[in-house]
């Protein structure tokens, strides 16, 4: 596929995309996790971060790294990306794939989030469960769920607290998808 048949194909799909309120702003091009952080900062804008798992034929029998696309969570083989998007949930970054037997928040370490958002702007970007851990490296700035302190015989007041912090997080992530 050459160039101009790309450009021609992104012409004829954009104005689908914006008939379903799909826009792609054209002043906006964010090509590294860097460039996001830092649009994120600039605008002020809360990000949305999250790991997705693409289904993939098995490795090839020669191959030394065969076993590390099975998938923990669906016993399959995959390849995993992390997925950014903003508050409005327009998409701003789809990271390179890896194999899929590896964690969210090891994939966030390899891609540098951590460094980026210490030494960046401030932001806050909301995150699932797979995540728990990045707010304490990165000052906050990355919102899970909370953690059950309580694996068993919880007490009823710590079971409402951490009901009550778990359905705001997700409430804040799902209507910023809607």
């Amino acid at each position: 596929m050459n160039r101009s048949t790309v450009t021609r194909a992104i012409g004829e799909v954009r104005p689908l995309l914006a008939e379903r309120g799909c826009t792609v702003s054209p002043d906006v091009r964010l090509r590294t996790l860097a460039e996001v952080v830092g649009h994120l900062g600039e605008t002020g804008k809360t990000g949305i971060i999250d790991g997705t798992e693409i289904r993939v034929r098995r490795p090839a029998v020669g191959r030394k790294d065969r076993d590390k696309f099975i998938s923990g969570k669906n016993k399959q083989n995959a390849v995993k990306a992390m997925v950014f998007t903003d508050g409005d949930g327009r998409l701003l970054f789809c990271s390179p794939t890896g194999p899929g037997s590896r964690a969210d928040i090891t994939h966030a370490r390899e891609l540098e989030l951590v460094k980026l958002l210490t030494d960046g702007p401030a932001v806050e970007i909301l995150a699932d469960a797979g995540y728990q851990g990045l707010g304490a490296e990165t000052g906050g700035r990355v919102v899970t769920p909370p953690h059950r302190k309580f694996k068993k015989n919880a007490p009823d007041w710590y079971e409402e607290i951490h009901e009550r912090r778990r359905k705001a997080l997700d409430l804040a992530r799902a209507k910023d998808r809607l």
